[in-house]
């Protein structure tokens, strides 16, 4: 893959002041985000109030996800009066994860009300809120979160006072974030100020293959030699987190990491790969335990708190997103829609499917980098087609590497306060 910052992009979509993000190659800026002296000033703690709702009543809930009852998701309040924002988060990413903790404190900063959402691929919402528990589908997943930020709002209305409502997710929420504001056109629930859409990407099936792949073709000798990848990478981790003392697992712990031990390109994709692959394991797995499909774990077998699952998770590493999508995602929308095609499949779980509606909405924009590898060959530039005055590229960062830079961070809080 070419590190050279694709050049040509018109001067009002390309971020045009001087950028001085750190990092210049993707998978660097992917890995190890944003080092503490760029980071955009942030409290260090704000007034956040946990919460928690009933979607589904009647749910039956495994007996193996006993801890899953009930949807969790935060609110950064505001004494006064102020504006709500909808924050949702990418593949796999908890409510509480930390570029969700980034973007709360920065919004809340900003004098908004901030709610966090977790993604629909994450275990939690997949088993309390998901209306399928087959997520993938935009349309389908965004609809469930729309769903649930109306049941939120039910709850927190009577707690908070709210002048307007907007909307933001980084990543897939990015493109779940466009596919809500274009429901609540109809629906009028929140009518949506302003809607950002950061790094999202523009196909589903596309940036998940590239994801697979990222690990399946960088990994030494082939997804057969996992285990011995993978336990190469611990120790790594192991002896710097002993070296230095680190508390947490974050962008600072990596960094280290990355000083002590530079890693090769190809250890850099697959350590992203790896990293996609364990969200989207987790999500396989909860999937086909909430619908009995016999993807992961046979159809009989019914799992208890005190069952091994190391043979389930193994097999989670060496299934593709495209093994999902082929034998277990088409097989059960087909069910529920006789005649659907694959590319019908594909089509529906992409940007592309509300391709009007995003360049008639003066009120959604975009942020991205140039050198975000989940793009295909095309990809960048139709975006910025379709968005045109409305899109903020950055000439680097990688797959939302840069989210914590200062520049950036003032850029997402401009958007929605001018």
């Amino acid at each position: 893959m070419s590190l050279v910052i694709l050049l040509g992009i018109s001067s009002v979509a390309l971020a045009s002041e001087p950028y001085e993000y750190p990092f210049t190659d993707p998978l660097v800026a992917t890995i190890l985000g944003t080092p503490a002296q760029y980071r955009a000033s942030l409290p260090a703690k704000i007034p956040v109030k946990e919460m928690s709702l009933t979607v589904y009543e009647n749910r039956s809930i495994p007996e193996i996800f006993w801890y899953q009852d009930r949807l969790r998701f935060s609110l950064a309040y505001q004494k006064q009066e102020a504006p709500l924002i909808f924050v949702i988060a990418g593949t796999g990413v908890d409510y509480n994860g930390p570029t969700m903790q980034l973007l709360q404190k920065a919004f809340f900063k900003a004098g908004f009300h901030v709610v966090c959402l977790s993604s629909p691929t994450c275990p939690n919402f997949i088993i309390t809120a998901s209306g399928t528990m087959v997520p993938g589908d935009l349309a389908a997943d965004s609809a469930d979160l729309y769903r649930v930020m109306h049941l939120a709002w039910d709850i927190m209305k009577s707690k908070i006072r709210v002048s307007s409502f907007y909307l933001t997710g980084y990543s897939l929420g990015g493109a779940q974030a466009a596919f809500i504001a274009r429901l609540d056109e109809d629906k009028k629930l929140f009518n949506f100020k302003k809607v950002l859409l950061i790094n999202p990407p523009l196909s589903l099936y596309s940036s998940a293959n590239t994801l697979d792949a990222m690990l399946e073709q960088n990994i030494p000798g082939g997804l057969d030699n996992f285990n011995a990848f993978f336990d190469d990478m611990m120790r790594r981790f192991s002896e710097v987190y002993r070296s230095m003392g680190f508390i947490d697992f974050n962008e600072d712990f990596l960094y280290a990491v990355f000083q002590e031990y530079p890693l090769k390109r190809e250890e850099l994709a697959a350590i992203i790969g790896l990293s996609f692959r364990f969200a989207s394991g987790s999500m396989m797995f909860t999937s086909d335990v909430m619908t009995h499909a016999g993807f992961i774990v046979p159809r009989n077998r019914v799992l208890s708190i005190s069952d091994s699952l190391t043979d389930y998770l193994k097999v989670c590493f060496r299934t593709s997103f495209n093994d999902y999508i082929n034998q277990m995602f088409l097989p059960f929308f087909s069910a529920r829609k006789p005649g659907l095609t694959f590319q019908e499949l594909i089509n529906d779980s992409s940007l592309k499917s509300i391709d009007s509606y995003l360049r008639e909405s003066d009120k959604i924009g975009l942020v991205t980098n140039a050198d975000d590898f989940l793009y295909a060959p095309g990809e960048l530039d139709y975006l910025r087609g379709v968005f045109a005055s409305k899109a903020k590229i950055y000439p680097h960062g990688g797959h939302c590497g840069n989210m914590a830079y200062r520049d950036n961070v003032t850029y997402m809080i401009n958007f929605f306060k001018n």
